[in-house]
């Protein structure tokens, strides 16, 4: 599922200059995978975070700094609440946002974001 995932931010995302993941917790992979694969910046936040590599930010009062530029938004199983600040940044930096949820949970967003079935994994996708 996460080789499907990375796959599918390779091939659709390989022109951008960065590409930002948002509340990466302790789940490094994604992100290591895309750094492996493509050279461009690939930035980790989370407003705890767990390894030095990870940005510190709070993506219900962000630093839009971190996420200017950025041609894709990512982030892996949010939690519900944090869905509409998501949309809300990649709106105002004009980026792509792709949210991949608990296949359990709802998208919490008055926009509507097309779902994805890409192989074996399924996510939800707002273009800019």
């Amino acid at each position: 599922m996460w080789n499907d995932f990375t796959r599918y931010i390779i091939n659709n995302y390989n022109y951008t200059p960065k590409i930002v993941e948002v509340a990466v917790g302790n789940f490094l992979e994604v992100a290591i995978g895309l750094r492996k694969h493509l050279k461009l910046n690939i930035i980790m936040t989370d407003i705890k975070p767990s390894h030095t590599r990870i940005i510190q930010d709070d993506i219900s009062f962000p630093n839009l700094k971190i996420y200017k530029n950025a041609s894709l938004i990512y982030s892996i199983r949010p939690p519900e609440e944090l869905h509409p600040h998501l949309v809300k940044v990649a709106g105002k930096v004009g980026s792509d946002l792709i949210i991949k949820p608990l296949s359990t949970d709802s998208i919490n967003s008055k926009r509507k974001l097309e779902l994805i079935n890409y192989k074996k994994t399924f996510f939800y996708i707002l273009k800019k």
